[in-house]
């Protein structure tokens, strides 16, 4: 699945490179809002990845405060992409701040403020919703701890604001509690949202695996890859129930630099 013109030609020729047997199916944004997903994703796209439980999507951009409905959210939704995954490793050569980084976040993908909820009461005044239930946070939750025990992961950390958000962040942490009975050989902590972006700045050794709700997840997850070297040298990938998993890059759809032959790729 591409974006725009450029978007993956390079990650489809570092395939071929490398002599993975990859039969490609292309599918590009729409330049007309669908009728089917209200955004520019076409129908034809989602069942594509429906059919053939893997993809790669290139960047997508989203108006700003205004236009059709997020792409990614879109694409979130219509899949049942309910976990978001993203390694952060410090790279060999490339020098930053910090050269132990070995951090995992996961993220809940279908609820909280980024779902999108919002409406206007009266003029001036706009509400946000923030909905999380148990079903979606044992599902991530459980992901999490299956992931450290087959990864070698040794400390999950939940990140939450339950001491501001005393009900939807309560339950949260209640679900990951729940699981983390059923992994006994995992350390199981909570950290405060903000503390845990301090201690990330600090000392990213602290840290092995991250599991928290949809907005935190986003913001989190950027700033582990900053702690790296930016968003262009950390992976990314979706999954939803069924076994479908959607791989994309992380960084903006960079329309400046789209068919010059200088698109960051990793």
């Amino acid at each position: 699945m591409e974006s725009g013109p450029g978007s993956l030609s390079p990650s489809n020729r570092v395939f071929r490179v490398a002599e993975v047997p990859i039969e490609w199916e292309e599918h590009y944004v729409g330049d007309q809002i669908h009728p089917r997903t209200q955004s520019f994703l076409t129908w034809e796209s989602l069942e594509s990845v429906r059919r053939n439980h893997v993809g790669l999507k290139g960047p997508m951009a989203t108006p700003i405060g205004k236009g059709h409905r997020s792409l990614n959210l879109t694409l979130r939704k219509e899949l049942n992409l309910y976990t978001n995954v993203r390694p952060c490793n410090s790279l060999p050569g490339y020098k930053t701040r910090y050269d132990d980084v070995n951090l995992i976040t996961i993220r809940e993908n279908t609820e909280g403020e980024d779902s999108g909820l919002e409406y206007q009461m009266v003029r001036g005044v706009v509400e946000s919703l923030k909905i999380i239930t148990c079903q979606a946070s044992l599902r991530v939750a459980e992901y999490a701890f299956h992931y450290a025990k087959t990864h070698g992961r040794e400390r999950v950390s939940a990140i939450h604001k339950a001491n501001i958000m005393q009900k939807t962040d309560a339950l949260f942490l209640k679900c990951c509690r729940e699981v983390a009975e059923k992994y006994p050989e995992i350390v199981y902590e909570e950290v405060v949202i903000d503390n845990c972006c301090m201690m990330l700045v600090k000392n990213p050794a602290l840290f092995n695996l991250l599991v928290m709700p949809n907005l935190f997840g986003d913001i989190i997850s950027d700033l582990c890859a900053g702690l790296i070297g930016g968003l262009g040298l950390t992976p990314s990938c979706n999954i939803g129930e069924g076994g479908i998993a959607l791989a994309e890059a992380v960084h903006g759809s960079a329309p400046d630099v789209a068919g010059k032959e200088c698109e960051e790729i990793m």
